[in-house]
């Protein structure tokens, strides 16, 4: 057998842009993860599913170090991104948001103009080097949203003005507007009607294509909708992580195949 034949049959590897191996979380003595490893592919949908109190949003918030801001929290296993050690004393956490940023449960637009809650990070970060350039990052950001045609000729009206779904999207805009490579959600949609619903979930597809995008649901037709792959969360551990597909219609786990079936949850 020859080494090019050997090579072919080398299974072909989706590559992962963050990891986690055997991380624990603990809110004072309360442990809220139980030594949970996951790798999250590039440029895909991973849903993160399971019951409320499972430790779902706890894990998310751990790659971008939002458990940092809560003072009982302990972390503890490896997280990486793009290879680093993001948990490394010398990381730039301000930096490390920027790449990996955050939509939250709630739309909290900055008490500023449209135009200015997207220009925000861009102008912190000095990645504008004109005007020009900001006007021009601003309303890039908004149409990757899907925003810029619904606010176009309103954008120094209040961000606080625009409906629940838009100032979802704004937020999102201004998720994007930093050029991160990753974009945490955490339940995006949980207080969107079902029209504003749609618009982000196909906003979501689309985005795939320029970012890595993890997102917390507590809507498993959501995640059967939108994402590629899904993790099942349960009691603080990961129960199942596989392709959506399978995790929904053959799981390898009763727990799963409970929760999804509605005997749990």
């Amino acid at each position: 057998m020859d080494s090019t034949e050997v090579t072919k049959k080398q299974p072909v590897m989706s590559t992962s842009i963050m990891s986690a191996k055997n991380v624990d979380v603990f809110y004072g003595k309360k442990q809220a993860i139980k030594n949970v490893s996951l790798e999250i592919p590039e440029n895909q949908i991973t849903a993160l599913i399971g019951p409320s109190g499972c430790g779902k949003s706890t894990f998310l918030r751990c790659f971008n170090r939002m458990n940092d801001t809560i003072q009982t929290c302990k972390v503890t296993g490896d997280i990486r991104f793009a290879g680093q050690d993001i948990y490394n004393p010398k990381v730039d956490v301000v930096a490390l948001r920027a790449r990996i940023g955050m939509v939250f449960q709630k739309a909290n637009p900055f008490p500023k103009s449209i135009f200015e809650n997207v220009a925000y990070g861009p102008r912190i970060h000095g990645l504008a080097k004109s005007k020009a350039e900001l006007e021009h990052m601003v309303i890039a950001s908004l149409k990757s949203a899907g925003l810029y045609n619904e606010v176009s000729d309103r954008l120094h009206e209040s961000g606080t003005s625009l409906s629940g779904g838009q100032q979802q999207r704004l937020c999102i805009a201004r998720a994007i507007a930093v050029q991160p490579q990753v974009i945490l959600m955490d339940e995006p949609c949980s207080a969107l009607d079902p029209i504003a619903t749609a618009i982000v979930e196909e906003l979501m597809e689309s985005m795939k294509e320029n970012f890595t995008i993890v997102i917390v649901t507590h809507s498993m037709q959501q995640a059967a909708r939108i994402s590629q792959k899904t993790a099942f969360f349960h009691l603080g551990e990961l129960v199942e992580f596989g392709d959506t597909k399978a995790i929904f219609t053959n799981p390898n786990d009763q727990r799963t195949q409970n929760y999804i079936s509605g005997r749990i949850g």
